[in-house]
């Protein structure tokens, strides 16, 4: 043993030495495993926060999609009040020019009605006046018979009872 005594003032420094070089390993091993684990945790943060981009950027596009069919449901069914109302005002505009069409058919029908009375009525005024015309021409013809002169007619008449040329 006397031999490792000897070697004491070597051994010492070389087992220094060792330990600052396990030391100095232990301290790398452990500085590389934290750099690793940061750097997992890092790359899990990384894709953790890469994902729940993603996934906030699909909810706002899913909130801007239904927004968007929600804007072009109420226009449409503004649309559709709109047409309602419309087609309420041109039913009601409908029902008036009916209504004014029905007034104006009995209207119509009315003067047919008054129409053929006057033309019946002027059938019977021209036959009396043919008829008196005829009878005023016989008592103008018994007068000049009977030797006397028949009064002059008057100018409403004068031309319609110039007697017949024979």
């Amino acid at each position: 043993m006397d031999w490792l005594t000897s070697l004491a003032p070597v051994i010492a420094p070389v087992c220094g030495m060792g330990g600052v070089v396990a030391g100095a390993w232990f301290s790398y091993r452990q500085v590389k495993r934290r750099g690793d684990a940061d750097e997992r945790v890092a790359s899990v943060q990384a894709v953790t926060s890469a994902q729940a981009s993603e996934g906030q950027t699909y909810v706002e596009a899913m909130k801007t999609v239904t927004a968007g069919f929600s804007s072009l449901l109420d226009q449409q069914r503004g649309m559709l009040d709109q047409q309602k109302v419309v087609l309420e005002q041109e039913r009601a505009v409908h029902a008036q020019t009916i209504e004014r069409v029905t007034v104006l058919e009995a209207g119509q029908l009315e003067l047919q009605r008054e129409v053929r009375h006057m033309q019946e009525e002027q059938r019977k005024d021209r036959r009396w006046k043919a008829a008196a015309l005829d009878y005023i021409r016989v008592l103008i013809d018994n007068l000049r018979s009977l030797g006397r002169t028949a009064p002059e007619p008057p100018d409403e008449i004068a031309e319609d009872i110039v007697p017949p040329s024979d």
